[in-house]
């Protein structure tokens, strides 16, 4: 079936070791985004980062554990089926995903690694991944920079690079892909001790943000697709006035048309929106996330969807377009809730 003649469907990720379902799948209201479960696939333990193939017949999902792993499944009606066992990702704590070229590549956070896994023409994986590139270095924030802490790999807009943020190095890695395997073109220096957690690119492929988790701080970047370089410009605060601790900011989304970016602090239970322009980036309000501990954020057809972990639910707000504020609208009980993709 062709991907827009489905019913839209969401896809929820959780942390089976503090209690999640695995994989909850949710049908999506077409007019007002509200989320309705309406299966669960518990086979995966900590699925907590799911993909979508292009074509939605395939949803890979990590497994956050120590012996990491990658698995694939297909979406049914309304729930999902495996589509293979599981892949060892050979790393430890994978906390990100992301297909690149015909593989699916995976952030391990333990390990300090990214690791290549082919697909398959019929959208299956290969039994073994094909390549596996270890980061190197630290920071100065002990313990947590002692050494390399990759959260997060994802394609550039144009397709060329894959870039990988790694906490523990204060750094993002521009990366090639050939014959499966990952080399690093180059590695961008962030401020020492700011922990880049993830990073998102505005649609126009000529900056990208990178949301910090160290420091509750924001860096602007330009991004040079040709030459596959990521060049800091500036770095914002995410909220207003200095916290009193560790804030642990943790998702990063800009909007479609890119006159909007929202980032969720865990600490402070947040949502900070800026108004976007190229470079410039000014902050234009902070929310509640209507829950606790948000751990991730998705945007999908003018709403804004926070995974909250420790409350246990994914809420969803209404986007208002002039300014870019969102409004609560709803919350689904899930818990453990890690992250969520739509189809």
């Amino acid at each position: 079936m062709a991907r827009g003649t489905r019913p839209r469907q969401a896809f929820i990720g959780s942390f089976t070791a503090a209690g999640g379902r695995g994989i909850v799948t949710a049908a999506v209201h077409p007019d007002h985004g509200a989320l309705t479960a309406t299966g669960t696939t518990d086979g995966l333990p900590d699925p907590s980062w799911l993909a979508l193939a292009p074509d939605g017949d395939t949803l890979y999902a990590v497994s956050e554990s120590a012996d990491g792993a990658v698995a694939a499944y297909r979406p049914t009606g309304g729930g999902l089926v495996p589509a293979g066992p599981p892949v060892s990702v050979d790393g430890s704590g994978p906390t990100h995903l992301s297909l690149f070229r015909g593989h699916v590549l995976t952030a391990n956070y333990g390990s300090g690694s990214v690791t290549a896994v082919p697909v398959r023409p019929d959208g299956t994986l290969a039994r073994r991944a094909s390549g596996v590139l270890r980061h190197t270095g630290s920071g100065p924030r002990a313990p947590r920079q002692q050494g390399p802490h990759a959260h997060q790999v994802q394609p550039d807009p144009s397709g060329r690079w894959a870039v990988s943020v790694d906490l523990g190095t204060d750094s993002v890695r521009v990366c090639a892909l050939a014959d499966g395997a990952l080399t690093v073109h180059r590695e961008t220096a962030l401020r020492p001790g700011s922990g880049p957690r993830h990073l998102a690119f505005h649609p126009d492929g000529t900056h990208a943000y990178v949301l910090n988790e160290l420091s509750p701080t924001l860096t602007v970047c330009r991004w040079d697709a040709g030459d596959g370089a990521l060049r800091p410009l500036t770095e914002v605060p995410v909220l207003p006035g200095a916290p009193s601790g560790d804030a642990y900011p943790s998702g990063i989304v800009v909007s479609p048309d890119g006159r909007f970016l929202w980032t969720a602090t865990r600490g402070a239970d947040v949502l900070t929106v800026f108004a976007v322009e190229g470079a410039t980036v000014r902050p234009a309000g902070t929310v509640s996330c209507g829950g606790h501990w948000p751990r991730a954020l998705a945007e999908a057809g003018g709403h804004l969807y926070a995974a909250n972990e420790r409350s246990g639910d994914v809420t969803w707000f209404a986007v208002d377009r002039r300014t870019g504020l969102p409004r609560r609208a709803g919350a689904l009980r899930v818990p453990a809730a890690s992250c969520v993709v739509f189809a």
